[in-house]
């Protein structure tokens, strides 16, 4: 009995494995059929190097990448020569009028003022919250603001701005100290902090040497002695040799001054370039175009200027947005975005010619038919088409008789084009 039982697994196992080597001879040929496969795949796409595009809605350009020099209507605020560092009164890029003060300098003893002051303001605060008595509308309306202007503190990253949310705040808390001192059994207390405190901040004041803009506009305390170098008006001194040697570099923040300010005039201001394309030489003084700046917006600008310098051709763009965010720069990296249009885009290998008539060949579920197509724009990589009109392929002389049909291409139509 035992002996038949060997004979049987003997069996079952000879069948077993020639069950796995059939298997193995399976999976063999079937990796060698998909590799074989794949092999072919790719010996036709590069026997017939053609691919297909999807038309589609869009949008294409001829810009051109360039480097700006920003040139402003600036106008220097110079104090007397004094003693101490500038204290900055606006923060950078704000709007200021006429006679309003901009920077004053600082005393010899104004760092020890001001540390009397603030304990002086951790002493009234600590007052105020001790008092306990119901307030009026004019003390709750202050400690609205106050509230009001602690969110602004948090939310704003800009310092300076941060610095005058602060002194914000601190007058209206001296505001409210002053009436409650006025109002509470602890008033002459509160009075007499407040009184030291309009001492020390009269003393501070009274001695500071403060100078104020002349005219109205945006301040800037970044000062790189450019100024009366590129100027407004009168373009003619511009040229590649001038801006070279100015020798600055695109992006470059310019730092601020510790003992000057500016004026901006905040309404436009301009950027000068170089450039030896087609598009700058057949450019025309007034023509209104598009200008990339660095932070990718798109802002309508005018040419003021243009001048021929030797193979090159300078302009100088007049912008009116934005101004403010160029303030920290002389010279930046933008774009001319000389022109733009929209309507059925495809890729200019998709395009073939028959003369002087453009087409493409459409693929239709296998089916390739020749479509004419009128080429309304066109820039390096990509075109915008239409279609001719019956009456207009007449008029352009276009023989007819090739077309079995009126064909159009539409839209998501898959044309073919040609691999580089």
């Amino acid at each position: 009995m035992k002996e038949n039982d060997n004979i049987s697994c003997v069996v079952n196992n000879t069948k077993k494995r020639k069950l796995n080597t059939k298997k193995a001879k399976i999976a063999i040929t079937l990796f060698i059929l998909i590799i074989v496969y794949i092999t072919y795949i790719f010996a036709k796409l590069l026997a017939n190097p053609t691919a297909t595009f999807i038309v589609e809605q869009g949008k294409i350009y001829k810009e051109e990448a360039q480097e700006g020099y920003i040139i402003r209507d600036e106008h220097m605020i110079e104090g007397d020569e004094q003693v101490g560092e500038m204290v900055q009164l606006k923060a950078e890029g704000r709007k200021v009028a006429k006679g309003e003060a901009i920077y004053r300098f600082s005393l010899e003893n104004e760092e020890e003022l001001n540390n009397k002051i603030e304990e002086l303001d951790l002493k009234i605060q600590k007052a105020l919250q001790e008092e306990n008595t119901l307030f009026s509308s004019d003390i709750k309306l202050l400690e609205t603001q106050i509230e009001e202007k602690l969110e602004n503190v948090y939310e704003n990253t800009n310092v300076m701005e941060v610095e005058h949310y602060k002194k914000d705040i601190i007058t209206s808390i001296t505001k409210k100290a002053r009436i409650v001192g006025d109002m509470t059994a602890s008033g002459s207390y509160v009075k007499q902090l407040i009184s030291e405190r309009s001492e020390y901040e009269n003393q501070l004041n009274s001695n500071s040497k403060y100078v104020y803009s002349d005219r109205s506009g945006v301040i800037s305390y970044k000062v790189d002695s450019l100024e009366n170098t590129l100027t407004v008006g009168d373009f003619g001194y511009l040229n590649s040799d001038f801006l070279k040697s100015l020798n600055l570099k695109s992006g470059q923040i310019i730092a601020s001054n510790n003992k000057k300010a500016k004026v901006i005039d905040n309404y436009k201001c301009y950027i000068a370039s170089t450039s030896d394309t087609e598009e700058a030489k057949n450019s025309k003084v007034g023509d209104r175009i598009k200008i990339r700046l660095p932070n990718s917006e798109e802002i309508p600008s005018v040419i003021v200027h243009k001048a021929q310098d030797g193979d090159k051709i300078i302009l100088v763009f007049e912008i009116e947005q934005s101004v403010e965010s160029l303030i920290n720069y002389r010279k930046i990296a933008f774009d001319i975005v000389w022109w733009s249009d929209s309507g059925l885009k495809i890729p200019n290998r998709a395009i073939q010619y028959d003369g002087k008539f453009a087409y493409v060949i459409r693929n239709r579920a296998g089916y390739e038919e020749k479509i004419i197509i009128k080429v309304l724009r066109q820039n390096d990589s990509y075109s915008i088409v239409e279609n001719y009109s019956t009456a207009e392929l007449e008029t352009e002389g276009y023989d007819l008789n090739n077309l079995n049909s009126k064909k159009s291409i539409s839209l998501y139509d898959e044309v073919l084009i040609k691999k580089r």
